[in-house]
């Protein structure tokens, strides 16, 4: 079975949407992924698709993320996600 490949990304100041290959649309929240949500809309908007689409890569900000850790559901583990009580 072949890896999944973005074809299209797309960040705003919420998610990242990316169109994979095979016509599915994953939307991901941008707060799993700090060093993502605390950059400048320039620094996010600066990414390349890698390895045929199978991650994106944003070279400001020294950030790789994979679509199969996406479709995964993996925030960013090297730290710690805020959230609020309610």
């Amino acid at each position: 079975m072949e890896a999944p490949k973005a074809v299209s990304v797309k960040i705003d100041d919420t998610s990242i949407l990316i169109e994979l290959k095979d016509g599915r649309n994953l939307s991901v929240p941008l707060s799993w992924y700090p060093r993502l949500s605390k950059a400048t809309p320039e620094d996010r908007a600066d990414f390349r698709l890698i390895g045929g689409g199978i991650g994106i890569h944003w070279p400001r900000l020294d950030e790789d993320l994979s679509i199969k850790g996406f479709l995964l559901g993996n925030p960013d583990l090297t730290r710690p996600i805020e959230t609020s009580s309610p």
